[in-house]
C-alpha cells in the first residue's frame, strides 16, 4: 500500500506526460501481483468500492478532530481525502506516553485494502476503516481515501495507464486495447503476457476495439474532392459489438454502457463491429421533431446518462437510438484496414438487417467546395449539431488521431457576458485555487440567476487573478463554496443552450467555458436571461 501512496503522491506532482508514464510503467515492473493489477485497476476506474461515502469519513474525523478545525481545514485544502489523511492522529508508538489500545498492525498491502474494501458492507465500514486509516501514514491515508471513495482525480486517464503498462512491458498498447475488456481485475492474465507469457484473448466474449479520433480543423487547406463531409452530432461515441449471441455497447472510453440503454442492445443482433453516435428521438414527449434527422439535443440525452438501470419510463420518454457511420468488423471480416469508402459500402449493405427505430445511417453531406460546405455549416445551429467532420475517403480505420484522415469542423461557439456568483476550489494540481465558478445572467426584474459553471478557458495568468478575486471579493461562505461581489463579467462561449426545470434561470449550457475576463464591462451591462433563452433551438 505504502508503493502505491508514493506513486499516487508523485503522480500528483508530475507535470510531465512522458514522467507519469515512466512513474506508472516502473511501478508496474517492480510491484509483484496482485498488487499491481488492483493499482491498474483504480488508475483505469476499474474499481468499484462503494462501502465508503464522504459523509463516513467525515463523520469519523469529527470523533477524533475539532468539528471546526476540519471545516476549516477541507475550506482551505479543497479536497476531503487530503484534509483527512493529514488531520488524522498518528497512533502512539510508545515511550513516555502510556498506550491505551493494542498497537496498530503493520501497514496493510494495496490487496488487503482492496479486497477488505470490496466485501465491506455499510454496517462494518466505520470499525474497518478506522483500522485501516490508523495503519497507515498520511500519504497512506490519502491514497486509501482515494480508493475507498472512488475520487482519484489525479490527472491519469485510463488510456495513458494502459500506455504505462505497454510501455513497462514493451507491449503494444492497441493490442492492450483489444483484450482490455475481456479481462477483470487485478489481470492476472495481463501480467502473465507482459511477463513473457502468451496474448490473452476474449475468445468469443464482445471485446471493445479503440475509436479512430479526429483532429481539429484548423485552416482550409484540404482538398473538398478527397473528403467526405458528414454532420458531427452531439450525443456520445459508441460501439456497438455483437458476439456469439452477445450484445454490448462501449463508450468513448471503454466503459461498458449496455445496461444504461438496454433497448438499443435488444435491438442489435447482427455479427459485426459497429461505430455511431448514441441520441434520442427529437418527438419524445409531444415536442416538435427538430432539424436533426429526429434526434434531440444533448439535454434530453443527459436524462438517460448515468442510468445503469433505466425505468420503461425513461426509455418511453426518451428512446434512444444510434446514428451510424462506420464499420469495423463484418462478421469474421476485419475491414479496419479498408478505406473509409469500401466502409461505407459495406455499413450501407447491412443497414436493412438493422431495426429502423433503433439504427439509422449519418448521411453524407453534398458539397462542391468548401465555401458551399462552409455555407451549409453556418446554417447548421441545431440542437444535435455540434458541427462538420472530414473522413478522407482512402482513410482506413485507425485507433488514436492520425494526421491528415479526419477532422472535425466544430460550428462557432455562442458567448454571452455573465456574471461570477459563487466559486469554488479545483482538484488536483487546482485544489489550492477557486477555478470552479458559477456566473449567472439579470432578469427583467433584475434578478442575477445562475445559468452555468465553468472551470476551463483561462490561463495559469488568468487563474492566478481570478482566485485573487475571489479571495478579496467574498461575501459569504457555505461550506467550500464562497459567495462574491457580484462585480466581475465573464465573457463564456458554449456549443448551445437548452432548456432546463433543474435551474431557476430556466436554462441550461452546453460545454461552458471562460472565453475572457471582462474588466472593462460594468456588471449591469451582463446578458440577460432573456437573451439566452432566445438562442434555444
Amino acid at each position: 500500500m505504502q508503493a502505491f501512496a508514493t506513486l499516487l503522491d508523485r503522480l500528483i506532482y508530475t507535470r510531465s506526460r512522458n514522467a507519469k508514464l515512466k512513474l506508472i510503467a516502473d511501478y508496474l515492473v517492480v510491484t509483484p501481483d496482485p498488487d499491481r493489477g488492483w493499482a491498474l485497476a483504480a488508475l483505469t476506474g476499474g474499481l468499484d468500492l462503494k462501502a465508503v461515502q464522504p459523509k463516513l469519513v467525515r463523520t469519523l474525523l469529527e470523533e477524533r478532530i475539532d468539528p471546526v478545525l476540519l471545516a476549516m481545514s477541507y475550506d482551505y485544502v479543497g479536497d476531503l481525502a487530503e484534509t483527512a489523511a493529514l488531520l488524522w492522529p498518528e497512533q502512539p508508538v510508545g515511550g513516555a506516553e502510556k498506550r491505551t489500545t493494542p498497537p496498530p498492525a503493520p501497514p496493510p498491502s494495496l490487496n488487503e485494502v482492496v479486497e477488505r474494501l470490496r466485501h465491506l458492507g455499510r454496517a462494518d465500514a466505520p470499525t474497518a476503516l478506522r483500522a485501516l486509516l490508523d495503519r497507515l501514514d498520511s500519504s497512506g491515508r490519502f491514497a486509501l481515501l482515494k480508493l475507498a471513495t472512488g475520487a482519484m482525480r489525479i490527472g491519469i486517464s485510463a488510456r495513458l495507464a494502459k500506455t504505462a503498462f505497454a510501455q513497462g512491458f514493451a507491449v503494444e498498447v492497441d493490442a492492450v486495447e483489444e483484450v482490455w475488456h475481456g479481462l477483470q481485475p487485478p489481470y492476472p492474465e495481463l501480467f502473465a503476457w507482459g511477463t513473457g507469457g502468451a496474448q490473452p484473448t476474449a475468445g468469443s466474449v464482445p471485446v471493445f476495439r479503440p475509436f479512430m479520433l479526429a483532429h481539429p480543423l484548423e485552416e482550409l487547406k484540404l482538398d473538398l474532392a478527397d473528403y467526405a463531409a458528414e454532420w458531427k452530432w452531439d450525443g456520445i461515441r459508441v460501439q456497438l459489438v455483437h458476439v456469439a449471441g452477445a450484445t454490448r455497447l462501449f463508450s468513448r472510453t471503454g466503459d461498458d454502457i449496455t445496461g444504461s440503454f438496454p433497448e438499443v442492445a435488444a435491438a442489435y443482433a447482427y455479427p459485426a463491429v459497429l461505430d455511431g453516435e448514441l441520441l434520442v428521438r427529437g418527438d419524445f414527449q409531444g415536442g416538435a421533431l427538430d432539424q436533426g434527422g429526429g434526434a434531440a439535443s444533448f439535454n434530453a440525452l443527459q436524462q438517460r446518462l448515468g442510468r445503469k438501470a433505466p425505468t420503461a419510463k425513461a426509455q418511453a420518454e426518451f428512446p434512444a437510438f444510434v446514428r451510424l457511420y462506420d464499420i469495423l468488423f463484418d462478421g469474421d471480416d476485419d475491414l479496419r484496414a479498408l478505406s473509409w469508402t469500401e466502409r461505407r459500402a459495406r455499413l450501407e449493405g447491412v443497414m436493412p438487417r438493422l431495426d429502423p427505430a433503433r439504427f439509422d445511417l449519418s448521411a453524407v453531406i453534398a458539397a462542391d467546395d468548401f465555401e458551399a460546405l462552409a455555407a451549409i455549416r453556418s446554417q447548421a445551429r441545431d440542437a444535435a449539431i455540434e458541427g462538420v467532420m472530414l473522413k478522407a475517403r482512402a482513410s482506413p480505420y485507425v485507433a488514436g488521431r492520425r494526421t491528415g484522415l479526419w477532422y472535425k469542423w466544430k460550428r462557432d461557439p455562442l458567448v454571452a457576458d455573465c456574471v461570477m456568483m459563487y466559486a469554488q476550489r479545483g482538484h488536483g494540481k487546482r485544489s489550492s485555487f477557486y477555478s470552479d465558478y458559477t456566473f449567472g445572467c439579470w432578469t427583467e426584474e433584475g434578478e442575477l440567476l445562475p445559468v452555468g459553471k465553468a472551470y476551463s478557458g483561462f490561463t495559469d495568468a488568468e487563474l492566478a487573478m481570478l482566485d485573487k478575486f475571489v479571495r478579496t471579493n467574498t461575501v459569504a461562505r457555505f461550506g467550500p463554496v464562497r459567495e462574491v461581489a457580484k462585480t466581475l463579467v465573464l465573457e463564456v462561449a458554449f456549443d448551445s443552450l437548452h432548456v432546463s426545470t433543474r435551474h431557476k434561470s430556466g436554462v441550461s449550457m452546453r460545454f461552458p467555458r471562460v472565453a475572457r475576463i471582462r474588466t472593462d464591462k460594468p456588471a449591469s451591462e451582463a446578458d440577460r436571461v432573456e437573451t439566452l433563452k432566445r438562442m434555444i433551438v
